[in-house]
């Protein structure tokens, strides 16, 4: 058994240090990962290569052709972050999380580790939080990590400089890089629905690739649901839906309405989900 196999099942004495003590070790197994590490290089790899194939490329787009900001990342190379998150966000981030939240249950029960795990005074409910936990800490790492690759490779081939804004004002690089968190902010919390998600389906099984791929198809449906002109009622509770709009900080002065009508959706599926993956988790016979 591996050393952070031995971490994991580990006993731990004191019942309240026990989450604090159970969400460490959670982190650091998951930072530890190769897997972890292999998808955040993956992620980061967006900006560059879209970066070096702007740079490369001897044909001019016109406003309006390509992803939203990819004609201005010629003239700043602090919109390849904003273009790289229009690029990443409907295929390429809910992938990884698909992976990461899918795998949170299901990967423990099936390498024969769940139940050690809840041998160490820290309860059914505890164990689902700081599984989550871990999943929303991957979403902040892979926004993070996608926008500072984005900076550092558009800085290194483009010239840098003031941004003008979508609402024509002009704001300087210190508030641009500003504004950048904040958009990796509002990423890192869009993703947070789907990882509630994940975390639920991966209750259902014992199976992480298919708790796993159930996940990124969720994920897939939503999105199509959400380009169907028939179902325009329910495009404002879909999770997906205010993806995008981070465009809104963007503009000056901030609106954060767009904020903080995702941060409501999101916060809906997380305590809808979470219910459910107790509901399931709380009754489910755990034999490994």
């Amino acid at each position: 058994m591996s050393s952070s196999e031995n971490a994991r099942i580990e006993v731990i004495p004191d019942r309240r240090t026990a989450g604090w003590d159970l969400l460490w070790s959670e982190l650091s197994v998951l930072f530890r990962r190769r897997r972890t590490w292999a998808m955040l290089a993956a992620v980061a790899l967006i900006p560059i290569l879209l970066a070096i194939a702007v740079r490369l490329s001897t044909s001019t787009l016109a406003a309006g052709e390509g992803p939203p900001f990819l004609s201005r990342v010629t003239q700043n190379g602090l919109f390849v972050g904003f273009t790289s998150m229009v690029v990443a966000i409907p295929l390429f981030l809910p992938l990884t999380i698909g992976v990461v939240a899918g795998d949170t249950i299901a990967g423990e029960a099936g390498q024969g580790t769940l139940r050690y795990l809840l041998v160490a005074p820290a309860g059914r409910v505890r164990l689902l939080l700081v599984k989550y936990a871990g999943a929303a800490a991957f979403c902040l790492a892979a926004a993070l990590i996608l926008t500072v690759a984005g900076l550092l490779i558009g800085a290194a081939l483009f010239p840098v400089g003031p941004v003008t804004l979508l609402s024509g004002d002009v704001i300087s690089v210190p508030e641009a890089l500003l504004r950048s968190l904040l958009v990796a902010a509002y990423v890192s919390l869009s993703l947070l629905g789907l990882s509630a998600i994940g975390l639920f389906i991966s209750t259902l099984t014992d199976v992480p690739v298919g708790a796993m791929a159930a996940t990124v198809v969720v994920s897939v449906v939503a999105q199509i649901l959400d380009i169907l002109p028939q179902l325009a009622w329910l495009h404002p509770w879909l999770f997906s839906h205010y993806w995008l709009g981070f465009a809104d900080l963007l503009r000056q002065p901030l609106d954060w309405t767009s904020f903080g009508t995702n941060a409501v959706v999101q916060l809906c599926y997380i305590v809808i989900f979470g219910a459910l993956a107790y509901s399931r988790f709380a009754t489910k016979n755990i034999q490994s």
